[in-house]
C-alpha cells in the first residue's frame, strides 16, 4: 500500500513539474512577441479553435493585420495558420473570428443585421521631407518590398523601428443574407436608400467614427431597430 502511495506521489510531482515547465515555456514564448504593431492583440493568448470536422484545438493565437493571417506560437516561433478553410470558429480573448478565404473576419454583432470587421493594417514609411518644409508619409508596396526578405514569415517578427503600422479596418454588414462592405459614411448610407437623412442625423448627433468598431455596432443596432 505504501509503495502504491509513493508511486502516486512521484507521478503527481513529475506531472506538476511538467505542467509548471509548460507554463513557463508558454510565457517565455509569448514575451518576445508582445506589443508588436502588426498583431491585433498586444500578446498571444490561449485560444480555442473549433474545427468543422474533428476535435477542437487549443493554441496560443493572435492575428496579423498586415498579412491578414491567423497566427500561432509553437516552439518559440510564430506560424501562419495554413488551413483556415478547415476552421469553423476561432475564439481569442472571448472574441469570435470566422474564416473568409485565407483571412478571418471578427464577428462583432449578431442579430437582424450581422456586422463583421476585416482587420487590416498598412505599413507606413516614416515622415519624409516634403514641399514647404512639411513631411509626407509613404504607404504601400514600396515599404513592403524593403522588408520582404523571401516570405510572409518576416511579418510575424519584430519589424524595423522606422516603420509604422496604420490600422485600416473594413466593415461588412449582412442584409437579407447579402454581405456589403463599407469604410465610410457615404458607402454606408447607400445601403439604406430612402433612409439616408435619418441615419446621417444619428451619426452626426452621436459623433460616430467609422474607424471605431464600437461606434459601428451602435450604428448597425440603430439601423436594425429604427430603420425598416
Amino acid at each position: 500500500m505504501k509503495l502504491i502511495k509513493s508511486a502516486i506521489i512521484r507521478r503527481l510531482v513529475i506531472l506538476s513539474i511538467v505542467l509548471f515547465s509548460t507554463i513557463i515555456d508558454l510565457n517565455a514564448q509569448s514575451e518576445q512577441f508582445r506589443n508588436l504593431a502588426q498583431f491585433l492583440f498586444p500578446e498571444f493568448s490561449k485560444s480555442i479553435v473549433k474545427m468543422k470536422v474533428g476535435k477542437d484545438l487549443t493554441l496560443m493565437l493572435n492575428y496579423n493585420i498586415v498579412t491578414e493571417k491567423m497566427v500561432f506560437i509553437q516552439k518559440d516561433k510564430v506560424y501562419d495558420m495554413l488551413n483556415p478553410e478547415a476552421v469553423d470558429t476561432a475564439i481569442i480573448s472571448s472574441r469570435k473570428f470566422i474564416p473568409a478565404g485565407k483571412a478571418f473576419y471578427e464577428v462583432i454583432l449578431e442579430g437582424p443585421l450581422n456586422l463583421y470587421v476585416q482587420h487590416k493594417g498598412n505599413i507606413v514609411e516614416p515622415g519624409k521631407p516634403a514641399a514647404y518644409g512639411g513631411t509626407s508619409q509613404v504607404s504601400s508596396s514600396t515599404s513592403l518590398s524593403r522588408i520582404d526578405m523571401g516570405g510572409g514569415q518576416v511579418y510575424n517578427m519584430k519589424l524595423p523601428e522606422d516603420l509604422i503600422i496604420k490600422s485600416a479596418p473594413v466593415f461588412l454588414i449582412s442584409i437579407n443574407n447579402n454581405n456589403f462592405s463599407f469604410v465610410n459614411e457615404r458607402q454606408f448610407l447607400k445601403l439604406f436608400p430612402g433612409k439616408e437623412k435619418e441615419i446621417k442625423s444619428f451619426i452626426k448627433k452621436n459623433r460616430l467614427k467609422f474607424e471605431n468598431p464600437m461606434d459601428m455596432i451602435r450604428l448597425v443596432q440603430y439601423c436594425s431597430q429604427s430603420v425598416k
